[in-house]
């Protein structure tokens, strides 16, 4: 479409306000206009070559649902006139209405979907069938806002359109091969992925919110204090990570922030003011990447009685070993201030993590297990395997930062308990691609009052080979716990802070799930993508009340 090379992208809302995100082909003035009175404007800024815009509308009505136009210079750029895009109903800004039910549709690891016509290898999109959905019936329930629980785009396993393109670029013998090297192979990705007709219509009708997780810059990202010193050993990853950093920033990262937080972010007025905002990205993903307390990359979002915070588990964690931690201290303070903030104002409180709190059983002792080892409880040979064993495995989940994870089951207990507790602490996450339900336990029965869930939601469109299928259904069983406790023991671990039982599936599949908040009720749903005649739907597979 001339003028436009991507979006638009419908990020945040409000009531009465919303942030429409572009990437244009020309410098310009962009200007979203609704069918009735409000609308929006903002200049381009340059990164890298590249021209995007962030254009705040004002204006809006609550419980309204106004469809827009983008224009460039004047010139309207979108809805466009070709197809698939002039069968397809208007984009919408849809605003909450005061106490009106919640709908957060949520799900990770999206692979892009192949060119329409083209055999897909990994199976049906779920996006693409949200999208069918909502386009069959615009008047219909739709999700009020989606949460994209990371790896958004895959910069370490590339399509075979993508290597070939990579491949007119440069030496793919060269490191790092087929994977993207730069800003430039970083903007193919996200084409790749968010021009497929469906979804580019989708993400301009239904409100996101994003966080990333390791693929979205490289399988296993801040694995270990050592892994780092060994990619940092590397003559391509410094150019890759602030690539990655910088990307995540522009196409993601930007769209999460409110009105008042982007117009408040210095960053963003550097980029804005300059006529190329490249150096100042840049000189800001190397602060960094050089340390995790210079950025924060978490928010909080509310949506009516739900309040959903989104927390980056990757960037922040510290990393030397002994002092481990998924979260560096003023990001965990950061957490917790923002959960028992107003806890009367909400009535559920998401965390959204890409990696879960919760896992099997198995899976939670080896992590733990091997976080002893590299720390060097039984000796320094051991230490060493524990390593080799942690990046091989991808140990890395909460279960590998023990005193996070304790921690995070203390502010949870804190937040659910007394008056003024919410109806529902959800845990929101995706990574380990299947879906479950599971659901904690304290000693001695001192739980919270609030109903406490992790809730993992992962394909939304990729592979799920027989060895993970086979790995979790035996790694949630209960003689995987048993051998569970033979690590726990030889590690000397003491037992976990809480207890957990899985209470839904696993699942396995391309799937979304959809939490539904109205009032203190929440009600969960997971569906999978299947194929037809027409295309892609969403198939319901449960519906489970978490509260009344």
């Amino acid at each position: 479409m001339a003028g436009l090379r991507l979006g638009p992208l419908l990020r945040y809302v409000d009531g009465s306000s919303a942030t429409v995100w572009v990437e244009t082909d020309r410098p310009g003035t962009v200007e979203v206009r609704c069918a009735v009175g409000p609308g929006g404007t903002a200049g381009t800024f340059q990164i890298a070559g590249h021209h995007y815009a962030l254009v705040h509308v004002t204006g809006l009505a609550p419980g309204t649902s106004t469809p827009y136009e983008v224009f460039l210079d004047d010139a309207r750029v979108w809805p466009s006139a070709e197809e698939p895009y002039a069968s397809l109903p208007p984009s919408v800004i849809p605003t909450p209405a005061p106490d009106a039910r919640t709908r957060v549709a949520f799900g990770s690891c999206r692979w892009a979907a192949p060119p329409t016509g083209e055999p897909d290898p990994v199976g049906p999109d779920a996006l693409d069938a949200l999208a069918r959905r909502i386009a069959a019936d615009p008047d219909g329930a739709r999700p009020d806002v989606l949460l994209l629980l990371g790896d958004q785009v895959y910069a370490d396993e590339t399509s075979d359109a993508t290597r070939a393109w990579l491949a007119a670029r440069r030496d793919l013998d060269d490191p790092p091969g087929a994977q993207v090297a730069d800003y430039e192979e970083y903007t193919h990705l996200y084409y790749e992925s968010w021009l497929d007709p469906q979804v580019r219509w989708l993400l301009s009708t239904v409100p996101t919110c994003m966080i990333f997780d390791d693929h979205d810059v490289i399988d296993d990202w801040n694995t270990s204090a050592s892994w780092v010193e060994d990619m940092r050993a590397t003559a391509w990853w410094r150019e890759r990570v602030l690539s990655g950093l910088m990307s995540y920033w522009v196409y993601q990262h930007l769209g999460n922030l409110s009105p008042a937080e982007a117009g408040a972010d210095p960053l963003y007025a550097s980029v804005r003011e300059a006529a190329d905002g490249t150096d100042a990205l840049r000189a800001f993903a190397a602060a960094a990447e050089a340390d995790a307390t210079a950025v924060r990359w978490s928010y909080r979002r509310d949506f009516g009685r739900v309040r959903l915070l989104m927390v980056d588990s990757r960037a922040a964690r510290v990393l030397e070993e002994g002092r481990r931690s998924m979260l560096d201290r003023a990001e965990a303070d950061w957490l917790r201030e923002q959960a028992l903030e107003g806890r009367d104002s909400y009535d559920h409180l998401l965390i959204g993590t890409s990696l879960p709190w919760l896992l099997p059983h198995l899976v939670h002792d080896v992590e733990a297990w091997s976080s002893a080892l590299c720390r060097g409880d039984k000796g320094a040979r051991w230490a060493r395997f524990g390593e080799k064993l942690r990046r091989a495995a991808d140990l890395e989940h909460w279960a590998a930062f023990p005193e996070s994870f304790g921690e995070l089951a203390e502010l949870i207990a804190e937040v659910g308990t007394g008056p003024g507790a919410p109806a529902t602490v959800c845990v929101l996450s995706g990574d380990v691609h299947h879906a479950y339900v599971a659901e904690p336990s304290w000693p001695d029965g001192a739980g919270p009052d609030s109903r406490v869930v992790q809730l993992t939601c992962s394909p939304v469109h990729n592979s799920i080979p027989l060895s993970i299928r086979l790995g979790f259904r035996l790694g949630w069983g209960g003689g995987a716990r048993l051998l569970g406790r033979v690590f726990a023991r030889h590690g000397r671990l003491g037992r976990p802070p809480v207890g957990w039982r899985r209470t839904g599936g696993p699942w396995f599949g391309n799937q979304l799930m959809t939490l539904t908040a109205d009032g203190r009720s929440a009600v969960l749903r997971l569906e999978h993508a299947r194929a037809d005649e027409a295309g892609a739907r969403l198939t319901r597979v449960t519906e489970t009340r978490l509260s009344r």
